[in-house]
């Protein structure tokens, strides 16, 4: 089982606090954006006096307004073709397990969530990777590249859209392109569509359960994660109109039992959440991005890939091991008792040597800590030796 990029570093940090050091995490895509209050009232008013199993699938209320939120995204789905999940993770275990047998295989263009590494191996299956570029902004790889890759273990292409760890939001040309090799080659196409809210610059997300033809092809990986900035809820959802695929991923839910009662209360509250609080959320996403790129672009050496949704991006730095960098920051520098903590790139690759020099940074912190953060990374790399 691999270790998590993100999460192995806790301890260097955790070092780094009780040294009486301030960290600013530029490592985990936690949003510090208040939830929103509706979801925080269905918590704080529930009068449940038991706290039950819910269905397996999920409860149908919450299944119904699901599918109403949907439709308001032009996403014609029914509450049967929605299973309610513990995080999108959970979603994610189900699809691999439901569609992919032992040693088959998923094409996924790298770098990407660098969970899908321990999901993969969790259900016994391969990843194959096929590798996104830097220098192209991390858009969807030549078609003839996922073409060379498919072999009679194949089973699905996975994306996530818009892109963790990239920020990469693809468009519908892009979409359309994916859609003609699954249903050419009857393979799933599975997207993870959490940031689905989070694409700027005017620029719009396109789900692949809209119009492109893929009824029996098509599964989506949805979470109240960052939407709503619910992390700690752990509730998502697997989604898809190919019935087969709905029953057997059903047997998964069975076997877990049910998702979080109390959490699918406050995740159905959050669905009445007004358009208000995504226009800020998106105004303040985009301003934060701006004066994180705006910074990287100030410091010598360093290079930064622009995002169009989510809260990631990649950075090159002038150095040969982001890993041993990272470990140093939290270890050996400071600059008035201050560091910044990274997510080494490397980790969200499968293919060996690949993203030694990058980092992921997730720009939830507020304008202020972001500047901040960055005079420390330029700070940093003037001293800092391979």
């Amino acid at each position: 089982m691999p270790e998590s990029p993100i999460r192995k570093l806790v301890p260097y940090a955790e070092k780094a606090y009780k040294q009486g050091k301030t960290v600013y995490h530029l490592n985990i895509g936690q949003p510090d954006i208040k939830t929103p209050q509706v979801a925080l009232d269905a918590i704080k008013n529930c009068s449940l006096e038991t706290i039950a199993y819910s269905r397996s699938e999920g409860s149908e209320a919450y299944r119904e307004k699901l599918a109403n939120y949907y439709k308001n995204q032009a996403i014609f789905v029914n509450h049967d073709d929605i299973i309610v999940t513990t995080g999108g993770s959970e979603a994610l275990l189900f699809a691999f397990g439901s569609v992919m047998d032992i040693d088959d295989e998923v094409i996924i263009p790298e770098p990407f969530y660098a969970n899908y590494n321990g999901f993969s191996t969790a259900s016994g299956i391969n990843i194959v990777p096929v590798i996104s570029k830097f220098e192209d902004n991390f858009a969807l790889p030549p078609i003839e590249e996922f073409e060379k890759l498919i072999t009679p273990k194949t089973k699905a292409i996975l994306i996530c859209n818009p892109g963790n760890p990239t920020g990469y939001l693809y468009s519908k040309e892009e979409i359309e392109k994916l859609a003609r090799i699954v249903k050419k080659h009857d393979i799933f196409l599975i997207a993870d569509e959490v940031y689905r809210e989070f694409a700027y610059d005017g620029l719009k997300h396109h789900s692949i359960l809209a119009d492109f033809g893929l009824e029996e092809n098509a599964i989506v990986i949805d979470s109240v994660s960052k939407r709503y900035s619910m992390c700690g809820a752990r509730i998502g959802c697997l989604v898809s109109k190919n019935k087969e695929v709905i029953a057997t991923a059903l047997k998964f839910a069975q076997a877990r039992l049910s998702p979080p009662t109390l959490a699918q209360i406050a995740a159905e509250a959050a669905l009445e959440t007004p358009q208000s609080y995504f226009d800020e959320v998106i105004e303040e996403y985009v301003d934060r991005r701006n004066t994180l790129i705006e910074g990287l672009k100030k410091i010598e050496g360093v290079q930064v890939a622009k995002p169009n949704g989510a809260f990631y991006c990649i950075v090159q730095l002038p150095i040969k091991n982001s890993d041993h960098f990272a470990k140093w920051l939290l270890e050996s520098f400071d600059v008035n008792g201050e560091t910044i903590m990274v997510a080494p790139a490397a980790g969200f690759y499968s293919t060996p040597g690949v993203g030694l020099n990058q980092i992921r940074i997730a720009y939830v912190l507020k304008k202020e800590s972001l500047i901040k953060a960055m005079h420390l990374l330029e700070k940093a790399l003037q001293v800092y030796k391979d």
